[in-house]
């Protein structure tokens, strides 16, 4: 399995097959996305415009639902959620979206807003690799998504959503990373990861992927 970091909640997921999903394709952030973007389908959060620009994907597929959802070799589910911590009120509602790649339970958090409670731990179920909204303001914050972090206890974590060289007044990602021992922060000096199953790691790390 590749996964491509490719700004803010976007990634690229691609199988070992060669199967692919695009997550949250965005605009107006203050930087773009990359030019001549494929893939078997898209997936989308909610219909805000940092995170449905689906436009900006060639694919015969948008997947904006709740539930099961199979692309090639990825099985998909959307689990509902809420985007605020008042249950939609501020924001709306927001789909986490699992997939299971090469036997790899992939988690993206879209614009999660709320605690998370145990019946949505439940819900969500085993998690491998946690794509993770930490910029706050209109996601969970640092301290939220260490909380989270501690509660589904994936292997891997990619933080996402946070402020990079936009004009979003979220934080950037430093004050997620300051919560966790630099030992187990790994800098990939990259935008993307390569994993197998049997190479997950034992413990957590946190993977820093850089947009290119």
């Amino acid at each position: 399995m590749n996964v491509c970091y490719l700004g803010h909640s976007c990634f690229k997921i691609t199988s070992a097959q060669g199967a692919s999903i695009i997550t949250d394709p965005y605009t107006g952030v203050g930087y773009e996305l990359p030019s001549g973007l494929t893939a078997d389908a898209v997936t989308t959060s909610h219909a805000h415009f940092d995170h449905n620009f689906t436009q900006a994907v060639q694919t015969d597929s948008v997947i904006s639902t709740l539930g099961a959802h199979s692309v090639a070799d990825i099985q998909i589910l959307g689990i509902a959620s809420w985007h605020d911590e008042k249950r939609g009120v501020l924001r709306g509602k927001n789909i986490i979206y699992k997939y299971r790649v090469d036997g790899i339970n992939v988690c993206h958090l879209g614009d999660l807003g709320e605690d998370i409670s145990a019946e949505l731990v439940e819900r969500i179920g085993a998690v491998d690799m946690l794509l993770l909204p930490v910029g706050g303001t209109y996601t969970i914050d640092a301290l939220q998504a260490k909380d989270l972090t501690e509660k589904l206890a994936p292997k891997i974590v990619i933080p996402m959503h946070f402020k990079a060289d936009g004009k979003l007044d979220i934080c950037d990602v430093s004050a997620f990373l300051k919560e966790f021992p630099s030992s187990i922060i790994k800098k990939a000096n990259r935008n993307w990861i390569e994993l197998e199953k049997q190479a997950l790691p034992n413990a957590l790390q946190i993977v820093y992927l850089e947009r290119k």
